[in-house]
């Protein structure tokens, strides 16, 4: 156990030196753009930058349900030939009434409705009452559509801030409708609210015969183009969702800005049957209930692709095509909550925590090598080997590092400081024992291992647990803490011993200094 080979020796300089080189990038900037230079990044705590705290619109949620289940319920009960009167939504009691043909139908056009698809399930009661057939939506359905929609959000709020060049933000659900969204380095984040209160979902329809008055199953819009109000059809023709792709280009006709978009087969097929069947109508791009545009269909559209044209410039034409291709969200979002931090009081913060890692790191220097002699040196050498490959492995993986994560690193170092104090206080016992100073050695480290090895096993486990289960500060508090104790077992069991074996090849000792 006391013996080291050459490839052995080789390795664990090796795994050091290579730790030391990851490590460097922090401290010094990239030689070239071209060359990999990995670092660790600053958390909202150290760096500063922004939080928003995000809530998803239920009662735009629900509405927008209602008005899917209408569609739904009309097209299935024309897929039945069974008639239909006077259909209705009622979103303060969010429910769909509507009156039979015949009271000869009513029976089978209550069944009808019971037997809807569904995605959630007991989404909706049916009943009748005063001649009518009610869909009512339930709280309890709704709260789960509400659950998903907020998973659905935080991958749109994600792709959205990605796209804008925002260095590791930290996205996370708070509740069963909020989401929070920190931003290091980000002062100014008035764009990225911007992008997040945008709902951004995109539709096609048909404008009402009559556009300037409503009429059932239309409602009034805001044309953007012209500032007035036009009545647009209720039923979507074609849905954003199947939009693949978008960007930004200059119109070659009109010199301007415009926005180009892509639909997937699906949409390309509803796109191609509207535009063929309606030649001559006015076919309104509606973005977040306000129409753009509503040019009239001169000819079918069956590419599958289109532009939309509506006095953007370069910025609002690139921001629309970002909000495009991340999807539009489920409903909108609203920022509820907002602070800002300073990048004085994040330097603030890296001070005063580099300053306790310091004065720790010095304090149990001092001591192991006041008790220990010649082993506490080596100790502390390995303790210092174990903070650059935690900063190595960091940098790796380009980890984001806040303060609860600066508090376990110095933890896992008092950690690391226990696992040498084990392991020369067991070399103390075999000396006074009476054995021989490689013997001594030899049973120290054997005797202390399984220890030291049980010990970190169970706390490695709890924090790989704290990590997967836990959120924001607690999460990088257990993944310093998680890979400290890996680089703990490599220097105490491995660099120490190394260390320990070349001194006493070398000075082979009658009686060890510890």
């Amino acid at each position: 156990m006391m013996y080291y080979s050459r490839l052995r020796l080789l390795g664990v300089a090796g795994i050091c030196l290579i730790g030391l080189l990851f490590c460097l990038p922090n401290f010094m900037r990239a030689p070239t753009q071209s060359l990999p230079w990995r670092q660790i990044h600053l958390g909202l705590d150290l760096r500063g930058g922004s939080y928003l705290l995000l809530q998803l619109d239920l009662k735009s949620l629900e509405h927008d349900r209602l008005q899917s289940l209408q569609d739904q319920a009309r097209q299935t009960l024309l897929d039945k030939s069974l008639g239909y009167r006077d259909f209705q939504k009622d979103d303060q009691t969010a429910s769909l009434s509507f009156e039979p043909r015949s009271d000869a139908e009513r029976a089978v056009a209550l069944k009808t409705m019971q037997d809807l698809p569904v995605v959630v399930p007991d989404e909706f009661h049916v009943t009748e009452a005063n001649g009518r057939i009610v869909l009512t939506l339930q709280h309890d359905a709704m709260l789960a559509r509400a659950r998903d929609a907020v998973a659905q959000s935080i991958e749109i709020v994600r792709r959205r801030i990605d796209a804008t060049g925002a260095i590791d933000p930290s996205i996370a659900r708070e509740g069963d409708d909020r989401i929070v969204v920190e931003l290091p380095g980000v002062s100014d984040p008035e764009r990225i609210k911007t992008l997040l209160g945008t709902t951004a979902r995109l539709t096609f329809r048909l404008l009402a015969p009559n556009p300037s008055v409503a009429s059932p199953g239309s409602a009034m819009l805001e044309d953007i183009s012209t500032h007035s109000q036009v009545a647009v059809q209720d039923h979507v023709d074609v849905d954003g969702t199947d939009l693949t792709n978008a960007g930004a280009v200059i119109d070659q006709q009109s010199g301007g800005w415009a926005v180009t978009f892509q639909l997937n087969s699906a949409g390309a097929t509803a796109f191609a049957n509207t535009t063929r069947a309606n030649v001559g109508k006015r076919f309104a791009i509606v973005l977040d209930n306000k129409v753009i545009e509503a040019p009239n269909i001169i000819n079918p559209i069956t590419a599958g692709s289109g532009q939309i044209t509506g006095g953007f410039d370069a910025h609002s034409a690139s921001d629309l095509a970002l909000l495009l291709r991340a999807g539009a969200l489920p409903a909108p979002l609203a920022v509820i909550e907002q602070r800002t931090i300073g990048p004085s009081l994040g330097a603030a913060s890296i001070h005063a925590g580099i300053l306790s890692l310091a004065a720790g790191f010095v304090l149990v220097v001092v001591f192991m090598v006041l008790f220990y002699g010649r082993f506490g040196l080596y100790a502390d050498i390995a303790l210092f080997a174990n903070l650059i490959l935690m900063v190595a492995i960091l940098s790796l993986f380009q980890a984001t590092l806040t303060l609860p994560g600066m508090a376990g690193m110095l933890l896992t170092l008092g950690m690391a400081v226990d696992a040498n104090i084990l392991i020369n206080e067991r070399i103390r016992e075999e000396v006074k024992r009476g054995r021989a100073p490689l013997q001594a050695l030899q049973a120290g480290f054997e005797r202390a291992t399984s220890t030291i090895v049980d010990s970190n096993a169970t706390a490695f486990l709890a924090h790989v647990m704290l990590f997967v289960f836990g959120t924001g500060p607690v999460r990088n508090f257990a993944l310093t803490i998680t890979i400290g104790i890996v680089t703990t077992l490599f220097t105490t069991l491995l660099l120490s011993r190394f260390l320990v074996v070349r001194w006493y090849a070398l000075a082979r000792p009658k009686e060890l200094p510890v």
